[in-house]
């Protein structure tokens, strides 16, 4: 379905930005997790912009990335990040991690690494790329790899900005985890960008038919039992 968005916007003080600010929030709707059905956290859903016809080209915005493992999770859980651009992964907790990726997007794994150690990664073509420990199995986190530069996470309260966008027409798409293939499909827009400022309408997404499976660890394999490791803790970080 295509849906011309064609918006007003509000100029600000010249000089102020280079490009057009878009602005806009997502609501996710139909989820079984808790914070999320209560409408405290609509973070994590990636928003980004393709031209639909020609456009300058973007500037190119590779950089380095932090993606923490803490509290035996990655932080942030969701990142975004453009081609070219290398995330690190330090390790923050008392414990050893081994972070690795046998998905589609970019396959990498680091083996066995101690406390305070890091490892990176540089990301060669855009996908999506599913991380999961080899040790613990609920940790897991996404890292989303674009090949253009305008592209936003939303944070807690569902909102979004993508900076500096070239005027022209784009196809806007997004990303959440537990959202269908068909579900997103449905949700892209053809947007018009112009001026300093935009506001898109809001947008909803919906995780009906949304099924979780286990993965398995980076053998292949189903994970053994968790060992307790509640000791390497302080009080209140597990």
């Amino acid at each position: 379905m295509t849906w011309p968005w064609r918006i007003a916007f509000s100029l600000l003080a010249a000089g102020a930005a280079y490009g057009v600010e878009l602005h806009g929030s997502v609501r996710l709707l139909h989820s079984r997790v808790p914070a999320v059905r209560s409408g405290r956290d609509y973070s994590g859903v990636v928003v980004w912009l393709d031209p639909a016809g020609p456009a300058p080209p973007p500037p190119a915005r590779p950089g380095l990335l932090t993606m923490e493992q803490k509290g035996k999770r990655f932080v942030p859980h969701v990142l975004a990040a453009e081609v070219g651009s290398t995330v690190r992964f330090p390790n923050l907790d008392p414990i050893f991690h081994s972070a690795f990726s046998n998905f589609s997007g970019q396959i990498f794994e680091f083996g066995l690494y101690p406390p305070g150690a890091s490892r990176d990664v540089t990301f060669s073509r855009p996908g999506v790329v599913r991380i999961f420990c080899n040790i613990h199995p609920a940790m897991s986190a996404v890292i989303v790899v674009l090949k253009e530069p305008w592209f936003a996470v939303s944070g807690q309260s569902g909102a979004f900005a993508i900076h500096d966008v070239s005027p022209g027409d784009y196809r806007l798409h997004l990303f959440h985890e537990r959202a269908t293939r068909e579900t997103l499909d449905q949700l892209e827009r053809r947007v018009q960008v112009s001026g300093q400022t935009m506001t898109l309408p809001p947008l909803d997404i919906s995780e009906t038919g949304y099924l979780e499976s286990p993965h398995k660890n980076k053998y292949g394999h189903d994970y053994p039992p968790v060992t307790d490791e509640g000791g390497a803790y302080p009080a209140g970080r597990k």
